[in-house]
């Protein structure tokens, strides 16, 4: 049997740790700033990613790997006789997907799968996890990739946005929208459905009662939570995320609750202070 590697891209937003004990290689997005381009996690971080967009006032442009790039993530493995995951960011967001699939073509000699998440953040960390979890069981690479398309409706992914001036700037809400947003501190539910990000309940007034909806959420499906892993991530929201995790660890039945911070594509789309629970039901 070969052995298998597993790859993703940098806006699964696993954390160092988890991507080494794992042995996963990260294929990163890039962030652009005019005509400085940077490697998502790699190059930028999201202070450094922060600090830009309030000096220039503008959002960066984000980007995925081209074919070459995943071309020459990918021969060194296939070089090795490696059958090969790929489980990236949502079709519907990126064609990052699309590229990797472009490069998989130039190679014959192993089986090489590539995975539409139909997700984003740790949405695609969940599916990861389970690869890694279905190598270890010793399941093949066709096994281990039919058994991942069929987590994929199962993910749930729910992020509470701050602000709506990144959404705005990123031509995502209205000029009206962000202002009466910013009047009446309203924070929206954003949820990925279908692979597509949708804007659901929206929240105002104190941030507790943001927190509280994304904790409401997760309860609804408290008796079919899949307990390998729930993920809280957030970018500059650690101490919320903190709140989030002690309370989970209370409520709910998990094996692992962790929190990792989202990386600089996802953060240049929703903003400081956002922060998500995201799971996988039965």
């Amino acid at each position: 049997m070969s052995e298998i590697k597993v790859f993703t891209d940098s806006t699964s937003d696993l954390s160092k740790e988890i991507i080494n004990e794992f042995n996963i290689t990260i294929v990163p997005l890039y962030v652009n700033f005019g005509n400085q381009v940077y490697k998502d996690t790699i190059d930028i971080n999201t202070d450094k990613l922060y600090k830009k967009v309030k000096d220039t006032q503008e959002l960066p442009k984000t980007s995925a790997p081209s074919p070459s790039n995943f071309y020459n993530y990918f021969k060194p493995y296939v070089d090795q006789g490696k059958d090969i995951i790929y489980i990236g960011i949502s079709s519907h967001l990126s064609s990052t997907i699309q590229n990797a699939k472009l490069a998989s073509l130039e190679f014959d000699e192993v089986n090489i799968e590539i995975i539409d998440s139909q997700n984003l953040s740790t949405g695609i960390g969940l599916l990861v996890m389970k690869a890694v979890k279905l190598i270890e069981q010793g399941l093949n690479v066709k096994e281990v990739s039919k058994a991942i398309k069929e987590y994929i409706p199962k993910v749930r992914t729910g992020f509470i946005i701050d602000t709506l001036d990144y959404l705005y700037k990123g031509g995502r809400c209205s000029a009206l929208q962000s202002f009466i947003g910013g009047m009446l501190k309203i924070r929206p539910l954003v949820k990925v459905v279908n692979g597509e990000m949708i804007l659901g309940q929206k929240t105002r007034g104190k941030r507790t009662k943001a927190l509280d909806i994304l904790l409401k959420n997760i309860y609804q499906d408290k008796g079919i939570i899949d307990a390998d892993y729930v993920f809280i991530t957030h970018s500059k929201a650690y101490n919320d995320a903190i709140f989030i995790k002690e309370t989970l660890e209370k409520n709910i039945a998990a094996d692992n609750i962790i929190i990792t911070n989202a990386g600089c594509v996802i953060s240049s789309h929703c903003g400081p202070n956002t922060i998500g629970i995201l799971y996988i039901v039965k």
